[in-house]
């Protein structure tokens, strides 16, 4: 072979070798060296690889499945409290809640001693059909007994709910009828109500009360202004106590009612979400309606999106306690089994640009989980001197009033929680049920009788009389809560109001109870006051 001929085969000759090499070294590598996976540069390579060990080799058989579904909500919570994880029963759950609609049965139920006790039918709902009544209770399904521990809630929802068309046949005990009913229900679409009362709460006033943000929810605030506006109302209260919140769209639409054009109601912004702004297009029905908004510590996401836009923009007045503090945006992630994660992806900022996002420590933080309670301990819910407001995050509303950011919305007029004839005995007969297992039992004997009251105040007028202080307390004595007559007495106003609110509740429902309620509430009762006055809408603050 010529000289020439050699230089052209060496570097051939040199890649044999090399390949050569690196595949005897992997095979002593992957031989040798305990079962080592390939070069892992990724973190999520390294789970993947972790997953597949143990499927591998773990000493004992591992349901992989199970394992993941335990991993997924541990991996979230290392973000922050909201981003979080659904299984696919949890997740359809969760949206029915927000559509506005489920296929059940169509009834309202508690459980009391082991057994469904039927509250309340749905009109038009396929229960109210077959006949079934308010007084029921519910002691068979599909031909099995269903009384006693196995009874739960989540267990009666899952035998009660199903898809539409499909068939439930319940056994029911009606007081007063010998022997078991038999009822053969089709299931149907249950409407779920987001606006839990809409009424004029005097003769130039309206109140509407709104549980949570759904996708109805906007199309039933509207229903709800129109019936106020053909009762001639000068002035609306918007009542977000409780409201965990739900869809920022709805409460951007419903926002929007009440602004003239042009004006910020939120923005949201992220790591890898850009800026993006919402604003009203000025087609709102209401621009002008003086506005009052009340707000608790249960007022969480879409309502403090809803109050601080209002706040920002002096368009109403907010009244009560400070609100929850979720300033994060939650984007659903559906995977193929049905289940889904929450991703916090972005924090939703007021107009004036606070963040109201209370602080966090990511991981499992057990301080956030316990704020509420803090916040009660320290004596915020009855004192706004005891609110330390961040002056670091100081910003300025649209005719220059200060808000400040770090931790929620704080009302324009603060409302302590009233604690007027609070005693150890009324804790006890709340903490116990006893309030409400008398207030059904209560019901279930005398509902002939109640049925003849059509409004809160005639039913009230008629429980006035029927002594039922006396008769509580010798019931909840049956049930170890030793009568105390001096702590009794002492909180018989707001005892009285507990009783009687829960029969007019059991019986003419929801709205009916908060026109009962909100007679007595402070909160309520100094929104009426801003209205009354004409100072709904904020006044700038004077120049110094």
């Amino acid at each position: 072979m010529t000289t020439n001929n050699k230089n052209r085969l060496m570097p051939f000759l040199l890649a044999i070798c090399m390949v050569a090499g690196i595949l005897i070294g992997t095979f002593y590598a992957n031989h040798f060296s305990g079962n080592k996976l390939g070069i892992i540069n990724t973190s999520s390579n390294k789970l993947n690889a972790l997953l597949r060990i143990i499927d591998d080799q773990y000493v004992d058989s591992v349901n992989m499945a199970d394992l993941v579904e335990d991993a997924m909500p541990q991996i979230l919570e290392e973000l922050d409290p909201h981003s979080s994880y659904f299984s696919a029963k949890d997740q359809e759950a969760a949206n029915a809640d927000l559509k506005g609609s489920f296929s059940g049965i169509g009834i309202q139920f508690t459980i009391q001693d082991d057994t469904i006790h039927v509250n309340n039918v749905i009109a038009g709902g396929p229960s109210e059909k077959v006949g079934l009544m308010a007084g029921d209770r519910i002691v068979e399904v599909n031909d099995t007994a269903f009384v006693g521990k196995i009874v739960t809630n989540q267990e009666s929802m899952r035998r009660l709910k199903g898809e539409k068309g499909s068939k439930v046949k319940i056994g029911v005990y009606r007081p007063g009828e010998k022997g078991i009913l038999h009822f053969t229900i089709v299931r149907g679409d249950i409407p779920v109500q987001s606006i839990d009362a809409t009424y004029m709460i005097n003769d130039k006033f309206g109140y509407v009360k709104i549980n949570k943000f759904g996708e109805t929810t906007y199309p039933e605030l509207l229903v709800a202004l129109a019936k106020l506006n053909q009762k001639n109302c000068e002035g609306l209260i918007i009542d977000l106590r409780g409201n965990t919140g739900g869809y920022m769209a709805a409460a951007i639409q419903m926002v929007n009612e009440f602004l003239p054009n042009n004006r910020l109601i939120v923005y949201t912004e992220g790591r890898k979400s850009p800026r993006q702004d919402y604003a009203s297009n000025g087609t709102g029905s209401s621009q002008k309606l003086p506005l009052v908004v009340l707000v608790d510590e249960g007022s969480a996401s879409a309502s403090e999106i809803f109050a601080g836009a209002i706040q920002d923009n002096d368009r109403g007045t907010i009244i009560g306690r400070r609100s929850f503090g979720k300033g994060l945006v939650q984007q659903p992630i559906e995977f193929s089994d049905g289940s889904a994660i929450r991703l916090t992806i972005a924090r939703y900022y007021t107009p004036s640009g606070r963040c109201i996002q209370k602080p966090y420590a990511k991981g499992n933080d057990a301080e956030y989980e316990m704020d509420i309670i803090t916040r009660y301990e320290h004596g915020e819910f009855f004192s706004a001197d005891s609110i330390k407001q961040n002056k670091e995050e100081t910003y300025y509303t649209s005719i220059g009033r200060p808000v400040y950011g770090g931790g929620g919305i704080m009302p324009d007029i603060f409302v302590p929680q009233d604690t007027t004839g609070m005693t150890s005995y009324y804790r006890m007969a709340v903490t116990k049920g006893l309030i409400a297992r008398f207030s059904l039992d209560y019901t279930d004997k005398n509902r002939k009788v109640l049925q003849e009251y059509s409004t809160p105040e005639q039913m009230e007028a008629y429980l006035k009389k029927q002594n039922l202080l006396e008769k509580f307390a010798s019931y909840a004595e049956k049930r170890d809560l030793k009568r105390r007559n001096i702590l009794m007495y002492k909180s018989k106003k707001i005892l009285d109001e507990a009783l009687y609110g829960n029969i007019i509740y059991n019986m003419l429902g929801m709205e009916a109870y908060l026109q009962y309620m909100n007679q007595s509430d402070n909160t309520v009762l100094k929104a009426v006051e801003v209205l009354e006055n004409g100072d709904s809408f904020p006044k700038a603050p004077q120049k110094k």
